[in-house]
């Protein structure tokens, strides 16, 4: 049998195979398209994802005869940072083959990593945090594939139960199914008498984004999403550098800012769904690919979207004020995506736990469309290494 590598990501050529693995290992599977590398490069790189300041991280790629065959990171959160309810030792980026002993081979490289570095317990998938891409997919497999939500094939999830790992915790994604009939309907909620003047939904201001509204942004998330299992705080970096995404992919109508008595109190952004103009071009935008997503940016008339972002302050949450602000937004939402021509609205994820998000979302039609699952597994706390089966060899001095 041959030797499984397990190299750690530690040059330039290794970590632009790392973020396009998934395509070497998935092209041609029904629900998967390649991101652009570009974007790859942004959420995984140090200097352009600040998220990176928050954690110490380690990947590792596995090659067997000379082929790719895996990846996965390691990261654990720095001294005063604590996820809610979950470890700060969390493994992320986990792609492979087919292959039970190349799974093995790549959780124990991470788990092996964090266990230096003192931990007890590890969480994950998160790539690399709970506010970026998390979650392993388990159901939903042939759905629409998303931006920014991951895709596994699914014995993914199989190999890593066998290997020990169980549920911490499934995250809902849903979906609006939509069409024209929703422009001609009134508004319900906040055409009613009681929040008629009260509520008001305004556009996100495109022209000060990082001025104003991701401060706003900032504080509205951070507020809501307190107290939730997993909660890392986003801070004004992070979303700095999102903003810097949004001028170039987000249409400003997707974009809501909902004030109560002239206060904001929630915001909501959804982008349109690249997959739709990206995934021809093999995650390649360099030489050619540039000018065609220009174009195709101004022309294509998108079939979906993605509601990516949103936060309501926690006073209101489960109250009926906070229930109304939800509804009015889901309501506005769907109206703009049917304006727009959108046909399939995607609102995820929600923690499959949280009721007071969920009960609305399925008020208003929304059906359970794709599930991620958070795994977790208890390290060994005598600090000794697993022992790498005698066909997995760690070989840091291989080259990339």
């Amino acid at each position: 049998m041959a030797r499984i590598e397990i190299l750690p990501v530690d040059g330039l050529s290794r970590f632009l195979v790392f973020c396009k693995l998934p395509r070497l290992i998935y092209a041609g599977a029904k629900g998967f398209a390649p991101p652009l590398d570009l974007e790859r490069w942004t959420l995984f790189a140090h200097m352009l994802n600040p998220h990176y300041k928050l954690v110490e991280d380690q990947k590792f790629l596995a090659r067997r005869d000379g082929q790719w065959v895996g990846r996965i990171s390691a990261h654990v959160y720095k001294d005063g940072i604590t996820p809610v309810g979950a470890s700060p030792a969390q493994f992320g980026a986990l792609d492979a083959i087919d292959d039970l002993e190349v799974v093995r081979a790549l959780t124990e490289a991470a788990e092996n990593w964090l266990r230096e570095k003192g931990a007890t317990h590890v969480n994950g998938p998160f790539s690399p945090t709970i506010n970026g891409e998390c979650g392993m997919l388990v159901e939903g497999f042939e759905a629409t594939p998303m931006i920014f939500m991951p895709w596994h094939p699914p014995y993914l999830s199989r190999h890593l139960e066998a290997l020990g790992y169980t549920k911490a915790q499934d995250l809902i994604s849903y979906r609006f199914e939509l069409d024209e009939g929703f422009l001609n309907e009134a508004p319900r909620i906040s055409n009613r008498r009681e929040w008629r003047d009260r509520l008001k939904l305004r556009p996100l201001n495109m022209d000060a984004l990082k001025t104003g509204e991701t401060a706003l942004m900032q504080e509205l998330f951070n507020d809501g999403w307190s107290g939730n299992w997993g909660f890392v705080p986003f801070t004004k970096a992070e979303f700095d550098s999102t903003a810097d995404a949004l001028k170039f992919v987000m249409p400003p109508e997707f974009g809501i800012v909902v004030e109560l008595d002239g206060v904001p109190q929630s915001f909501v952004i959804a982008l349109p769904n690249l997959f739709e103009i990206v995934a021809d071009m093999g995650g390649k935008l360099f030489p050619f690919g540039l000018p065609r997503l220009i174009s195709r940016m101004r022309h294509h008339k998108f079939n979906a979207a993605r509601i990516v972002l949103l936060g309501t302050r926690k006073a209101l949450q489960n109250s009926a004020t906070g229930g109304a602000i939800l509804l009015a937004m889901i309501e506005e939402m769907r109206r703009r995506g049917a304006s727009a021509s959108i046909k399939h609205l995607e609102a995820g994820w929600v923690l499959e736990n949280n009721l007071a998000m969920r009960k609305p979302i399925e008020m208003f039609g929304g059906k359970v469309d794709k599930i991620h699952r958070i795994y977790e597994r208890r390290l060994s706390g005598d600090g000794e290494a697993l022992r790498a089966p005698d066909s997995v060899s760690a070989n840091p001095q291989a080259t990339g």
